[in-house]
This record gives C-alpha cells, sequence and structure tokens, in this order.
C-alpha cells in the first residue's frame, strides 16, 4: 500500500489549446482517467471524491473528461470484499505498471491515458498533466445505433466507428460497460461504519476488435447486462490502445439514460 493525503483538488483552468477536431458528435478532446480503487483502502474515498467532481465539472472547455472506477482485488482479504472488485482491474493496473515503468501499483493509483501517472497530493502536477492530455492528437471514435433489449438478461448493442488513418500501431478496442453512480455500506476493514460513493463503476472490459494502423474500424457491440443492472444508471465507455505501450489514443462515452424511458421491460428494477 502506498499512502496519499489527498486534498479534493481543484483544476485551475490556465489558458490551453485544444484542438477542436476530434469527436465528431462532441468536438471535445477526449481524455481518458482510470482510478485504481477499493472499498478496502482508506486512502481510497478523498481520490473517488475527487473522480467524482471530475466528471461532474468537467474543468476545461472543450474537453472531455471521460472517468473510469476500476475496483482492484487485492484488497479483499483484508476485511472487507469490494463486490465491484475484479482481478481483471488488478491485472491491468500491473501491465500499466510494467509498461510505464512505474515503481509500484497502489491504491489510489490515477492514470490517465495510459501514459501519465498523477500524483493527487500534487496540484501543479495535476494541471500540468491534464493540460498536456487535453492538448495531445487522438483517434476520433463514434458509438451508435445503442439499443437495450429486455429480456430474462438484458442486453446492450452497439455500433461502433473508428478512424484509424492517423495511427501509427497496431491497437486493441475495448468497450466498458460502467455504473454512472454506486453507492456500498462498508461493514469491514479499514472503511468498516462508511457509506462510500462511486462515480462510472467499470465492469470488466471487453475486448471488441483490432485497430490496424492507417486503417478504419467498424463492427459490432453485443454485450449482456448484469442482473439488476438499470440502463438509466449506465454509460458505455469505448476506446483504442496501443498493444505494446498502453497508451490510450482515442476514447468515446455514451449516456444509456435515454434508453431507459423506451426499455418498458426495466419498470421495477432497482
Amino acid at each position: 500500500m502506498k499512502v496519499i493525503w489527498v486534498s479534493l483538488i481543484v483544476v485551475c483552468i490556465v489558458g490551453v489549446a485544444v484542438s477542436q477536431s476530434g469527436d465528431v458528435a462532441k468536438g471535445k478532446t477526449p481524455v481518458l482517467v482510470e482510478l485504481f480503487t477499493s472499498e478496502g483502502c482508506s486512502s481510497c474515498p478523498p481520490a473517488d471524491g475527487w473522480l467524482q467532481w471530475l466528471d461532474k465539472n468537467q474543468p476545461f472547455p472543450g474537453v472531455d473528461f471521460i472517468v473510469l472506477s476500476e475496483h482492484v482485488d487485492y484488497w479483499d482479504h483484508d476485511g472487507w470484499k469490494d463486490t465491484y472488485s475484479s482481478p481483471q482491474f488488478t491485472a491491468r493496473q500491473a501491465a500499466y505498471v510494467r509498461a510505464m515503468g512505474l515503481k509500484d501499483a497502489y491504491t489510489p493509483q490515477v492514470i490517465v491515458d495510459g501514459r501519465s501517472e498523477l500524483n493527487l497530493s500534487d496540484t501543479a502536477q495535476v494541471n500540468h498533466v491534464l493540460h498536456e492530455a487535453a492538448k495531445a492528437p487522438f483517434i476520433p471514435i463514434h458509438i451508435g445505433a445503442v439499443t437495450v433489449d429486455g429480456g430474462s438478461q438484458a442486453v446492450l448493442r452497439a455500433h461502433i466507428d473508428i478512424d484509424g488513418a492517423t495511427e501509427k500501431h497496431n491497437s486493441d478496442i475495448y468497450a466498458v460497460i460502467a455504473i454512472k453512480h454506486a453507492e456500498s455500506q462498508v461493514l469491514h476493514g479499514e472503511n468498516g461504519g462508511r457509506r462510500l460513493q462511486h462515480v462510472s463503476v467499470a465492469q470488466e472490459p471487453i475486448r471488441v476488435g483490432k485497430l490496424e494502423r492507417g486503417k478504419p474500424f467498424s463492427g459490432d457491440l453485443k454485450a449482456k447486462l448484469n442482473p439488476g443492472m438499470d440502463p438509466a444508471n449506465l454509460r458505455l465507455v469505448v476506446f483504442v490502445q496501443e498493444q505494446d505501450s498502453g497508451s490510450v489514443d482515442g476514447a468515446a462515452v455514451q449516456e444509456l439514460g435515454a434508453l431507459h424511458a423506451q426499455t418498458s421491460s426495466y419498470a421495477g428494477v432497482r
């Protein structure tokens, strides 16, 4: 464990040149912010709060901060099992440590666009990293034809188009279904007695396909939703990640709340 004292950082907005030529639908530069966290870690709730603040306030004009809470499982044997934890996120964090040459994996740990690590106790460093990410070129991703079919187990379907003309590496395309807002009453462990709140809680990533350098991608996603999931409280995140370096070269998000009104079979679901 690496203990980090996190204050709720208010990211200062200073002049930054942001490209407007990316996501055609939004006209904003996407920046993927991944928080590796755990309900069993007493240092994590302030970082969870910071991620919620970033998601809600979107402090940089022309930038879309796409956030994911990725709950690791190595705290699950220390008095409290995090119901959102997955060994896949532990493995993903370890892969970042190797690819980026970091000292170690810990919670809370924030990775930006698969390239940079944030030090949440250092406001200047956070500002610098986020501003640099906001200026980086990116691959446009379009998520369309999104539907949720009801039934005994709901199925999400979407069509994904990616303009890979400028891509110089072979990359993987991933999709993540995330719970927009989640709460837990922690009974034991370091956060015993606390009610914790989370934003954009990632479910296990789905590999959609491969983006070959210089070529476009067009394909369909089909994913089963976990029982009890409310489409009104979900979002779909799609990103392109280089196979070797782990750099995220493009990302997009689609809120599923609008679909809820069209899917009557979800009446009565929590």
